[in-house]
């Protein structure tokens, strides 16, 4: 077989579809974000970040990085290995009795990632509770989605956000039988919001685990930055909570909250944990940093969500078509995956406005979009050049706009 050949072929008919993905390359500005150093083979330039999943600007702020710099000066860069060759940092103990503490839980347990913390419980759950079977969410992220396939158990997917779909499915499975349902708070392309009471109503009755994925909602919501289970009183009644450092805590790393045994389960049985180095004993500290910051400070939280209403309000007012969602996501609709990469790669030379174009499979074909994530450090003058820069390449494009906002 000439392998070459294979993968520019495959290649090819990425870049023929318009889903060819490419990187820009940035560099952060420390204290300046959402503006960012941006390499060309032209030269270096400088860009306005509106895809940022550093929801709060948290990646900069003086606590995080003090935290990270005094732990790199006395613990050094590395972790030295797993956890279980060289040893738990003191950091990371510190970091899951503030994320349990959080989520109003007897344990945590960190990942090197929330992909990685996903794909490593799920399917630790399932493959070793017998004869598990799984409820998925049609919408799940693809970390849920893998670690369920890699566990083998029997797994149905119920209709996305439909308790009553959800409670059809379990009624079918005989009682005794282990069960896990698995879904989200904030879907993260679409931005909307599940049902988490109604679902874990069914969950109850059929006596199921359940599990949720909290990632773009820790930070943001509820007082001191739980979630929407914790905004909503219901942090008590979820088994599993799930969650990212390196959203809107600003570092790294991912991370269950639930009870003591299921964390050491999961500790014992994952080989997702078992043979992962840990991590850096710094990126804890910045991470405990942050997550204290934002459990007593709403003035993140407050001005975040009055930038999201600010950009929601001026792309509405000249008729940019948007999904309407309650949360902080906004999609902006293009519904072609050449135009969207376009209007990207427009947006990026002609205004210094970085957004990525959102492509199949990400999105299904013919919902191709722009997902614009506004931050408490965004200014007027930024949503008034993003704004004005939206109107004109839309105009050029001739994309239909919505009927203006009164």
């Amino acid at each position: 077989m000439d392998y070459e050949a294979f993968f520019q072929t495959e290649l090819d008919t990425l870049k023929d579809d318009g889903r060819y993905r490419t990187f820009a390359e940035l560099e952060r500005k420390a204290g300046a974000f959402p503006r960012a150093r941006h390499y060309t083979d032209d030269g270096v330039g400088e860009v306005t970040v509106w895809c940022s999943n550093d929801y709060l600007g948290m990646g900069q702020h003086p606590a995080v990085l003090a935290a990270m710099h005094d732990t790199l000066d006395s613990c050094g860069a590395g972790a030295g290995g797993t956890r279980n060759i060289s040893g738990t940092n003191h950091h990371h103990v510190l970091l899951e009795t503030e994320l349990a503490d959080l989520h109003g839980k007897e344990a945590a347990l960190l990942f090197t990632s929330g992909y990685v913390s996903n794909w490593a419980a799920l399917s630790t759950l399932a493959s070793r509770l017998p004869n598990c079977v799984i409820f998925s969410d049609a919408l799940n992220h693809a970390s849920m989605i893998e670690g369920m396939r890699h566990s083998r158990a029997e797994c149905h997917r119920f209709k996305h956000s439909d308790p009553a779909d959800l409670d059809r499915l379990l009624s079918m499975v005989e009682p005794g039988r282990p069960k896990l349902v698995a879904f989200e708070s904030v879907y993260s392309m679409d931005g909307d919001i599940g049902p988490i009471a109604e679902i874990l109503d069914v969950c109850e009755k059929h006596g199921a685990l359940s599990y949720i994925d909290e990632v773009h909602a820790v930070g943001l919501y509820g007082p001191r930055g739980g979630g929407i289970a914790e905004r909503e009183g219901l942090m008590d009644r979820i088994d599993v909570i799930e969650g990212t450092l390196g959203k809107a805590f600003g570092v790294m790393g991912g991370y269950i909250a639930a009870s003591k045994n299921l964390c050491d389960f999961i500790r014992s049985f994952a080989s997702g944990f078992i043979f992962s180095t840990a991590l850096p004993p710094a990126i804890a500290a910045g991470a405990c940093a942050s997550i204290r910051h934002l459990k007593t400070s709403q003035i993140e939280r407050q001005r975040h969500q009055e930038r999201v209403a600010q950009v929601r309000r001026r792309l509405d007012a000249i008729g940019i078509p948007t999904l309407d969602n309650p949360s902080h996501i906004i999609p902006v609709m293009v519904g072609d995956a050449h135009k969207c990469k376009m209007i990207s790669d427009w947006l990026l030379e002609h205004h210094g406005i970085y957004v990525q174009p959102i492509n199949y499979p990400t999105v299904p074909v013919g919902t191709e979009r722009l997902r614009i994530t506004p931050s408490p450090v965004h200014t007027d003058g930024d949503i008034d050049r993003l704004v004005n820069a939206l109107s004109e390449i839309w105009s050029q494009c001739e994309l239909a706009r919505r009927a203006m906002a009164a």
